[in-house]
């Protein structure tokens, strides 16, 4: 018998560990067949919301605020690929830190229009394989397109400024939880998981979750 499945993953698009969580959680998913009908919602969390407009280096912005030096960062990045490739995801060269308000805009309004999920994927690849700049308007619209939304609607979201006070309130919201960091997971609304999790790990989380269900 098929379960119903709620899935609220709260994440920034800047998080490389919320790429790789996100795609190790769909295979879980894949994994688990017709066993499980997932509905996954997406939330924001901002890693950098005082980020100037222009970004900045990332081995600046992680020198500062973990005090990690260059070849300790080359050495994570290095080990983010791998950890990537492992659940398909692939990361390409990430040289700067963006502002991200933007885009989970664009992401509400992508909720409204049934097209969440396919935007944050094509939003994660957009910044992690591709580089691109997600502050960037023409680079959302461009992300929204490819998915099947509208480009002249995905600029006046952009544009308009609507969305704002939504997307606070939801930062609010899941601060007060107790999100502190991201990736978090919560299955039906009951059950956190965090990190960018093993495929197995989530598969067996979703497994306890129906059995308690």
């Amino acid at each position: 018998m098929t379960q119903p499945l709620r899935i609220d993953f709260v994440s920034d698009i800047a998080c490389p560990w919320c790429a790789i969580g996100l795609s190790s959680l769909q295979q879980a998913l894949s994994r688990l067949g017709e066993a499980v009908d997932p509905q996954i919602v997406i939330h924001p969390f901002e890693l950098n919301p005082q980020m100037r407009p222009e970004g900045e280096a990332i081995v600046d912005y992680l020198g500062k605020k973990y005090g990690r030096t260059p070849e300790e960062i080359a050495q994570t990045q290095a080990m983010i690929r791998e950890r990537g490739a492992s659940v398909g995801f692939t990361f390409g060269a990430r040289n700067r830190v963006y502002n991200t308000f933007d885009a989970h805009r664009l992401l509400h309004w992508a909720g409204i229009e049934g097209k969440q999920l396919p935007l944050k994927l094509a939003l994660m690849q957009a910044y992690h394989s591709d580089g691109k700049d997600p502050s960037n308007r023409d680079v959302l619209v461009e992300a929204a397109q490819t998915v099947g939304l509208d480009a002249d609607q995905a600029r006046d979201v952009l544009d308009s400024g609507r969305y704002a006070d939504e997307v606070r309130a939801e930062e609010r919201d899941f601060q007060a939880l107790g999100i502190q960091s991201v990736p978090s997971i919560i299955f039906n609304r009951r059950y956190l998981v965090t990190g960018g999790q093993p495929v197995e790990a989530f598969e067996q989380a979703i497994k306890e979750v129906l059995a308690e269900t």
